[in-house]
C-alpha cells in the first residue's frame, strides 16, 4: 500500500532554480491518494473540538469540503478579494513578491464559534495567519490549522505561534 508521500510529485527547480516544488495535484488526481489525504488530515484533528471548518481558496476547499462533510460540520469559504457576493470583511497580507487580500462573509462566523482552518500547505504561514485574523475579527476562535503539507524550512509554524498546527506531511527543505 502506498503512503501519502508517494502521491506527491517533486519538481526540481520550479518555479526557480534551487526550489524543490512539491506538487499536490498528483494527490488530487488519484482516487486512492485523495482518500488517503482526507483520511490522514481528518485523523490528525479527531480530538480537536471545533464547530466550523473554514477553507482558503482554492485548495483549502478541496480538503475542507470532504472533512466538513464527513464530520457533519458547516464549511465556510475564505476567498480572494471580490469573489463573495454579500458584505465581507477582509485582510491584506504579505506574499513573497507583493500583497494579497482574503475575504470572508461578515456573517460566516458567529462570536465564540471554534473554527478549524484547512489548507493544502503551510510555507511561510502568511495565508494561514491571515485566515486566522479574519476568523478572529468576527469573534471566532481558532481551534486548529490542518494542512496536507508543511514546508518546515520556510518556518510557517513559527509564524502561526499560538495556533495548533497539524500537518499530514512535513518536508524540511523549501
Amino acid at each position: 500500500m502506498k503512503e501519502l508521500k508517494d502521491y506527491v510529485l517533486t519538481i526540481p527547480d520550479f518555479p526557480e532554480p534551487g526550489v524543490m516544488f512539491r506538487d499536490i495535484t498528483s494527490v488530487l488526481q488519484d482516487a486512492d491518494g485523495l482518500r488517503l489525504a482526507i483520511d490522514e488530515m481528518q485523523e490528525l484533528v479527531k480530538d480537536v473540538d471545533f464547530d466550523v471548518v473554514a477553507g482558503a481558496e482554492s485548495r483549502g476547499f478541496c480538503f475542507g469540503a470532504p472533512i466538513a462533510y464527513n464530520l457533519h460540520k458547516p464549511l465556510v469559504l475564505i476567498r480572494k478579494k471580490g469573489k463573495l457576493p454579500r458584505e465581507t470583511v477582509s485582510v491584506e497580507y504579505e506574499l513573497e513578491y507583493g500583497t494579497a487580500t482574503l475575504e470572508i462573509h461578515k456573517d460566516a462566523i458567529q462570536p465564540g464559534q471554534k473554527v478549524l482552518l484547512v489548507d493544502d500547505l503551510i510555507a511561510t504561514g502568511g495565508t494561514n495567519l491571515a485566515m486566522a485574523h479574519l476568523i478572529e475579527s468576527l469573534g471566532g476562535e481558532i481551534a486548529g490549522v490542518v494542512v496536507l503539507m508543511e514546508l518546515a524550512g520556510l518556518k510557517g509554524r513559527e509564524k502561526l505561534g499560538k495556533y495548533p498546527l497539524y500537518s499530514a506531511l512535513t518536508y524540511e527543505g523549501k
